[in-house]
């Protein structure tokens, strides 16, 4: 049965486009890496002590840059900014874990789970683009915040698919 829906779930992220390699993972029955979108690295598993569950993830390492201007920040806005991103992504029906150790986020790492009943292409990717935007919704918040990266542009895309 586990060998069936890590075969249905590659075929439909093939369908779609964004399979990219399986992953050799001694703790998955089945590890995918996906690009969605384009340059965007996610992960489609199945933990092997889990198999009626699929896990969609999407780790993300906030830039030096970022890092810096937090901790430029008072601690009362380092915590503001904490605790407004953890209300933000709560909104979006995700898990989610949150590295910021003195209140300066490091990295964050977005999840969502689909269980085998309720396994179907389209919600394997109704999950993965739900992932993507809550992690987009990070980035967008941490370049509000803290400013952009490339500040030679002087702005930044309006597309979720930067």
């Amino acid at each position: 049965m586990n060998k069936k829906i890590g075969d249905n779930v590659q075929k439909w992220l093939s369908d779609v486009g964004v399979f990219r390699q399986k992953v050799p993972d001694d703790n998955t029955n089945f590890h995918f890496v996906i690009n969605y979108p384009e340059d965007n690295v996610m992960d489609v598993m199945q933990p092997k002590q889990n198999p009626d569950v699929v896990v969609i993830g999407c780790a993300t390492n906030v830039s030096p840059e970022h890092i810096t201007e937090m901790r430029n920040l008072s601690p009362k806005k380092r915590d503001d900014f904490i605790w407004d991103l953890r209300f933000m992504i709560n909104t979006q029906g995700v898990d989610f874990q949150l590295q910021h150790p003195e209140n300066i986020l490091e990295s964050f790492l977005v999840t969502a789970e689909i269980f085998e009943d309720g396994l179907t292409k389209d919600k394997l990717i109704s999950t993965v683009k739900t992932v993507f935007r809550s992690k987009i919704m990070c980035v967008w918040k941490i370049q509000r915040e803290l400013g952009f990266e490339d500040k030679g542009k002087g702005n930044t895309s309006d597309s979720m698919y930067v």
